[in-house]
């Protein structure tokens, strides 16, 4: 039977130290479909925004010759400099960031790029940076739509923005076919336990907008890091619900920490994962 979803790898989940056509081999190697490229707040991934048309050519060669591919991309850079900051030199950065992920994400065929649902995160939130976040968020939308890439946001760690209900405030404020939400099921799984909700019942106020999900394990108070099985998340609730709303992308995000045998990891939870996903594909 030919199968009806995809099953992605977030990048950090292997060494740094691979080149890409490694890490894209590995991936391929443990059963995934595609690679979730790390856009984070590092100088070192912040670069890759500045590829020239050379390097890009090289990783679309790559790519091709591996048969698997980047195709989406975690754009986590916008924690140091976000969209709703007070200064306005990090907002005009936050913009900058923004425009050169859509051209590098359009370059490298990619088709989702996960934003990170902070106003702010290492200043002080407070009405003036929702409204700046509230602009500056329109004007990402615009960018993301001239090239008909799709933008989700991911559920976060702190309150601004951890539930799916909360990402709607915003998807439903701008209306645009172009954002919609790409919730994290370990984030949203902690939201509920804190605020004593039903994960569930969050995921259905994304009903319509719901274009991926991040498979990760969490425990109450803590979200990365966490092996899958040893947390508190229902995998396979979430993804049913998931499935039920119409999300055939996930991805699995899990962090390289050192463990000698990470490759064993990765495929230990392919095999979980995907497990759970033919179970809904067959019903």
């Amino acid at each position: 039977m030919e199968k009806v979803y995809q099953l992605g790898l977030y990048e950090k989940a292997m060494p740094s130290s691979l080149s890409y056509e490694e890490a894209l081999r590995t991936a391929a190697k443990c059963g995934f479909d595609f690679v979730e490229i790390s856009v984070d707040e590092t100088d070192e991934k912040l670069k890759r925004l500045d590829y020239s048309r050379t390097e890009i050519q090289r990783l679309n060669n790559i790519m091709s010759e591996t048969g698997i591919c980047f195709r989406s991309m975690c754009l986590s850079g916008h924690r140091k400099y976000p969209l709703g900051s007070m200064d306005e030199k990090i907002r005009s950065k936050s913009l900058e960031i923004m425009e050169k992920a859509v051209v590098l994400a359009s370059a490298l065929g990619i088709r989702i790029i996960q934003l990170a649902g902070y106003d702010v995160y290492y200043e002080q939130g407070n009405e003036e940076t929702k409204n700046f976040f509230a602009s500056n968020l329109q004007k990402a939308v615009d960018m993301a739509a001239k090239a008909g890439i799709m933008l989700g946001f991911e559920t976060m760690e702190t309150e601004f923005m951890d539930t799916t209900e909360k990402a709607m405030h915003y998807v439903k404020a701008i209306h645009s076919p172009y954002l919609g939400v790409y919730p994290d099921l370990g984030n949203i799984t902690n939201a509920a336990c804190k605020y004593k909700t039903d994960v569930l019942s969050d995921l259905e106020t994304g009903r319509g907008h719901l274009i991926a999900m991040h498979l990760k394990e969490t425990v109450p108070g803590k979200y990365r890091e966490i092996p899958f099985g040893t947390g508190h998340v229902d995998f396979e609730g979430g993804i049913q619900k998931a499935w039920q709303l119409g999300v055939r992308r996930f991805v699995a995000e899990m962090w390289y920490t050192g463990n000698p045998s990470w490759e064993n990891d990765i495929r230990d939870a392919h095999a979980m994962l995907s497990a759970i996903l033919d179970k809904q594909q067959t019903g």
